[in-house]
């Protein structure tokens, strides 16, 4: 029924615990096809010390990266159900029977994903439940947990690559930009996963090329809409979906124009109109931060500045940050 599919590199602090919580679910018709990306550790020593008939082992005699081994796996897959899991993670024993479950009884869902918590705080992560969250939230960055996700393996094979390798460290959010438009996404309300971060992986050591990439899949998705941007409103978008990185003050009119432009550009209601309208005003919060909040050097005419364009902003400052504003560009306040 399900291939659980987890490629390794060098990942022997945590590799048994991430193996034993896949042989310990409840539900026990899949394979764990785990695909060593040529680990120099012990990684495949330990995982060569079980004898459980589901592990399929297959060790690469060189390193040719993690997208590479998902799409092989992909490929040689046997299940019904694909379902990622990564070797320094750990599922809850119910993962994979609850999601089979949801799965089998919601045939229009095509991937289905859980809430999960931070192994090093033990804090809570949820995410957007239902499809039109998804599709909207997916408008802001990555709202699906790559390790905690179970995909219809149909769905996957009509590309030729499923993951996109020019798309790494974000290759993850590349794909569920391309499954919404094929189908519904779903996350479980529930935590089934103990997500682990450190400084090994991928995505901190790659940070600016993961945040290089979300930006080009944030335009892919906004291209479905009706729109076009004169050339200054396009650089001031592309600011404002990178969190608002690079804006000044004198962009403010310009995306003003850009801001009424998205918020008539969803004609075909290809997002859900009310929940969309909200996240594109959502954008003031970026202006208010980077103009106002987030600066080194404040002046009077800083607080002044806010108080010509506050009205026009659908995000606000409270009373304390608004009195915080004023003092420090009365102060000429620098952050040292």
């Amino acid at each position: 029924m399900v291939t659980v599919l987890m490629p390794v590199y060098n990942c022997e602090l945590y590799i048994k615990d991430a193996v034993d919580s896949i042989l310990n679910q409840t539900f026990s018709d899949f394979e764990l096809l785990i695909i060593d990306d040529a680990s120099t550790d012990e990684t495949v020593s330990i995982i060569k010390g079980y004898s459980d008939s589901r592990i399929q082992l297959i060790v690469k005699s060189m390193n040719s990266g993690y997208t590479n081994s998902l799409n092989y796996g992909i490929k040689i897959a046997k299940g019904k159900y694909i379902a990622r899991m990564d070797g320094d993670d750990i599922s809850m024993p119910e993962r994979f029977a609850k999601q089979i479950d949801f799965l089998e009884s919601n045939l229009d869902v095509i991937l289905c994903g859980t809430w999960f918590q931070l192994i090093s705080s033990g804090k809570v992560i949820q995410l957007p439940t239902n499809h039109e969250l998804i599709k909207l939230r997916l408008l802001r960055g990555n709202c699906i947990a790559h390790p905690s996700v179970m995909i219809r393996k149909e769905a996957l094979d009509e590309f030729t690559f499923p993951y996109d390798e020019t798309r790494e460290p974000a290759e993850d959010y590349d794909l569920w930009v391309r499954l919404a438009i094929k189908g519904k996404l779903h996350n479980l309300q529930e935590v089934l996963l103990e997500y682990r971060t450190h400084s090994n992986q991928v995505s901190h050591k790659r940070s600016a090329k993961q945040r290089h990439n979300d930006l080009l899949i944030k335009l892919e998705l906004f291209n479905l809409l009706d729109f076009e941007l004169l050339t200054d409103e396009r650089s001031v978008f592309e600011k404002m979906l990178n969190y608002g990185q690079g804006i000044v003050f004198s962009d403010i009119k310009v995306y003003q124009r850009m801001q009424s432009k998205l918020l008539v550009s969803n004609i075909k209601s290809i997002f859900e109109p009310k929940g969309f309208k909200e996240e594109i005003l959502y954008l003031d919060k970026f202006i208010v931060k980077r103009c106002f909040l987030d600066k080194k050097d404040f002046y009077p005419i800083t607080f002044w500045q806010y108080l010509q364009v506050k009205n026009d902003l659908s995000y606000k400052l409270n009373f304390t940050d608004q009195l915080k504003l004023l003092i420090k560009s009365v102060l000429f306040f620098k952050v040292k």
